[in-house]
């Protein structure tokens, strides 16, 4: 700290008045330097001095640094804000993409999907006629072969008949009967 030549001469003669004692005297003086009225003036001129310096120091180089970092953050930030717009207009638009493909992707599936039961519904009625025609054959040919079978058993079945017939006749009455009225009685009975 500054200290006057004057003030120096004052505190190192040590005057005693009444409001100091001796004890004061031994400790270095009156009242303690920051205090003492007398240097008042050149702490309020060193005061003004280092405020001026602080300021000017402030002013000159701290505060162009801060507000260099403020305007770089700001364009950061900015540009930051641009980037995420564009990002999500970006997105949306992909989104957008996304969605309108899915969209194509289910009516394709779902035409092919028809498309598949439309021919799946062709094709098995076609495997249905076939084989209803196959089976609609087959039933002719049994038929013929039933009736062939009927009309060949009928045929047998009327010999078959008469040769019974004469067989309880003669074991019956015990005599032999005659083939032509077996036969006749047959024929009347199978009508």
């Amino acid at each position: 700290m500054f200290v006057t030549p004057g003030y120096a001469q004052e505190t190192t003669a040590p005057a005693l008045d009444e409001t100091h004692t001796v004890e004061d005297a031994a400790h270095g003086g009156g009242a303690f330097p920051p205090f003492d009225p007398s240097t008042f003036p050149s702490q309020l001129l060193w005061l003004a001095i280092t405020f001026g310096l602080f300021y000017l120091f402030l002013k000159r180089v701290v505060l162009p640094r801060v507000g260099g970092i403020l305007e770089v953050r700001r364009d950061r930030i900015a540009q930051d804000l641009d980037q995420a717009a564009r990002m999500k207009s970006e997105a949306d638009a992909a989104v957008a993409a996304y969605e309108q493909e899915l969209a194509e992707a289910r009516a394709k599936s779902n035409a092919i999907a028809q498309q598949a039961r439309d021919k799946a519904k062709a094709d098995a009625d076609a495997e249905r006629k076939t084989v209803e025609a196959a089976l609609e054959k087959k039933l002719g040919e049994a038929e013929a072969r039933i009736a062939a079978i009927k009309s060949s058993a009928m045929k047998e079945v009327g010999s078959i008949a008469e040769q019974t017939a004469s067989t309880i006749v003669q074991e019956l009455v015990g005599a032999k009967v005659d083939k032509a009225d077996v036969a006749a009685a047959v024929a009347a009975a199978r009508k």
